[in-house]
């Protein structure tokens, strides 16, 4: 079996994404990296270089600025890293410069993948998600955010990253996936308010045609937190790759989540209360089958 990693990213150390703890996360169980590096000015390939591993193959690239609805430029990026992995690779395990893979959970995912070489249905492993926010201390659910996603897809050449490359299909269909029990660690939303900000002023911009960036908002308003319906705290252990960052990084999170709560619909209040219930989450998006 040969498995083969694969990401994008532009502006690394600029935004502060942790992409070396990404990959690093997932190397051991890769054969092959491979990373494609967007045209950034802030020695983000150097950055990609001093992982130092054999295994890591850098695809130089120019983001598409004219894909700026919907975040087409990032499924175009994830399509031209899964385009440069090699041939006879058997699995293409996919990670974002903001997600982590604890150690704890290699060797399941490892079995997984050995155990569904040869079944041809399972075109893909569905994964589960924490979704951090604000703080290390702090993960956070949301009927609005993904709660499962693929990240390990067969290397088959009609599969390939759709829309803003949240997920995949095989040409215009839903992948038939397998959900295996373990967590992909979503650490996008973990910055002080001022980062949050400034990551709202940068994603617009690639998802908003005719957005112009204003960077005077970075300092003249206060990020809200409302993107969160429910805050909890995080009572286990970090990536041991990310221990450095939760260390050296973390910072007071001044949120009062009841009067959060308090602004929420009724409706989702109440879907919300179903799906703890039940664990059904109502009308929720999937881009995959499972089987």
């Amino acid at each position: 079996m040969k498995v083969a990693g694969f990401t994008f990213i532009r502006n690394a150390v600029k935004n502060d994404y942790p992409i070396v703890e990404a990959i690093t996360s997932i190397l051991p169980l890769c054969d092959e990296f491979v990373v494609a590096v967007g045209d950034s000015d802030d020695g983000t390939e150097d950055l990609i270089k001093s992982i130092n591993s054999p295994k890591i193959k850098i695809v130089n690239t120019v983001w598409d600025t004219n894909l700026r609805e919907g975040g087409r430029v990032f499924a175009d990026e994830t399509s031209k890293a899964l385009a440069a992995i090699s041939p006879d690779a058997d699995w293409a395990f996919y990670i974002q410069g903001d997600e982590c893979v604890h150690e704890k959970y290699l060797p399941l995912i490892k079995k997984e993948m050995e155990d569904n070489l040869n079944d041809k249905k399972v075109e893909a492993l569905l994964f589960k998600y924490t979704h951090f926010y604000g703080s290390y201390d702090y993960y956070a659910e949301s009927r609005r955010w993904y709660r499962r996603e693929v990240r390990i897809i067969r290397n088959d050449k009609h599969i390939q990253s759709f829309r803003d490359a949240q997920g995949f299909r095989y040409d215009d269909r839903k992948l038939n996936v397998k959900l295996i029990e373990a967590y992909i660690y979503h650490y996008g939303w973990v910055k002080p308010p001022k980062g949050l900000l400034r990551k709202g002023v940068n994603f617009r911009q690639f998802y908003i045609p005719d957005y112009v960036p204003d960077e005077t908002i970075i300092e003249t308003h206060e990020f809200d937190y409302g993107n969160a319906d429910r805050l909890l705290a995080f009572k286990d252990k970090h990536p041991a790759v990310m221990q450095k960052r939760v260390d050296e990084v973390n910072w007071p999170l001044n949120i009062d989540m009841k009067k959060a709560r308090k602004r929420l619909p009724f409706r989702r209040k109440l879907l919300q209360a179903i799906e703890d219930i039940t664990g059904w989450r109502i009308g929720e998006y999937k881009n995959y089958r499972i089987i």
